[in-house]
């Protein structure tokens, strides 16, 4: 998981500055499970576990933050191979999906917080997204 290596090369330098901030992209996937989804959420649940533990070890001079972003206008139906499957998330994210800087200004939010303040968690998703 590339988190633990970006945590591991951070946090050293994090803690000689005397403070920090973490944020994490994890997902809605994990907090909703659909059929066919169950490898991808588990690993945005180990995202999720990893970044509450590093908040509760991390010490009182570092922030920790998850984002769990629902769907948002990207590039993902490019990578799909399946016309059918590609074309009908190529339709659902031109419908409902929000764009990448909604989710941004959600970050942007959490950083710019008073520095004894630490927004743990961030679910940011469409409106129209069950």
């Amino acid at each position: 998981m590339w988190e633990l290596h970006g945590f591991a090369a951070a946090l050293p330098v994090f803690r000689r500055q005397g403070r920090g901030h973490f944020v994490t992209t994890v997902s809605t996937a994990g907090l909703k499970i659909m059929p066919t989804m169950a490898v991808y959420a588990a690993t945005k649940n180990a995202v999720r576990t990893i970044t509450e533990t590093l908040r509760q070890e991390a010490g009182d001079k570092l922030r920790v933050t998850g984002i769990s972003p629902g769907f948002v206008q990207t590039n993902l139906a490019d990578s799909m191979t399946n016309p059918g499957v590609k074309a009908q998330i190529a339709e659902r994210m031109e419908k409902m999906a929000i764009p990448p800087a909604a989710v941004a200004r959600a970050i942007a939010f959490a950083i710019e917080q008073p520095a004894e303040v630490d927004v743990n968690e961030i679910v940011i998703r469409p409106t129209a997204q069950a």
